[in-house]
């Protein structure tokens, strides 16, 4: 060997292979949590912006009653991921379904939007609660990994706060996630 050979050592590579892995080991679980936190997040701003919608429409062109997603896309109160399809749409790691009951005599509109997210658990996980709002616009949450939901129209029972296993009044609407 010459005094004057430049590079690095097998260990000296084998050093820094290992910090980096030390490094990594840490950084991805944190920046997955992030990123569900993120998804939680965007789901409450889009209940929120369903819930808004829902109420423009009722109060202007709806007379008194609620659309689907693809109403209020129709009359462009939400963007057209949100006004997708009625079953199902897909946001940011969450599915949302909703449902509504037209008033009857007597009886006043509801609506509901359920926001499930697309994969609950592990790794690969979207989000780990579920949402849901209701026509009064109390945003709920559940814990994903619950009990299957009363599904009596489809999505929440229409009017009824406790199919997120909740009772209103009791239920504290979730903040989004801080900025970094």
């Amino acid at each position: 060997m010459k005094k004057n050979q430049q590079g690095f050592s097998l260990i000296e590579l084998l050093i820094v292979v290992v910090i980096i892995g030390i490094i990594a080991a840490i950084a991805i679980p944190n920046l997955l949590a992030a990123r569900r936190s993120a998804n939680e997040g965007s789901a409450i701003s889009s209940m929120r912006t369903l819930h808004g919608a829902q109420m423009t429409y009722a109060s202007t062109s709806g007379n008194g009653n609620f659309a689907t997603f693809t109403g209020l896309r129709t009359a462009n109160l939400v963007d057209a991921v949100l006004g997708a399809a009625d079953a199902n749409v897909e946001k940011s790691g969450y599915k949302f379904n909703s449902s509504q009951v037209d008033a009857a005599s007597g009886t006043a509109a509801k609506f509901a939007v359920l926001a499930e997210p697309v994969t609950a658990s592990g790794i690969t996980a979207t989000g780990t609660r579920r949402f849901g709002i209701e026509t009064e616009g109390v945003v709920y949450t559940e814990a994903a990994t619950a009990a299957t939901m009363t599904q009596a129209t489809g999505t929440l029972t229409v009017g009824s706060a406790t199919a997120l296993g909740q009772t209103p009044g009791t239920a504290t609407a979730p903040a989004p996630a801080p900025a970094p």
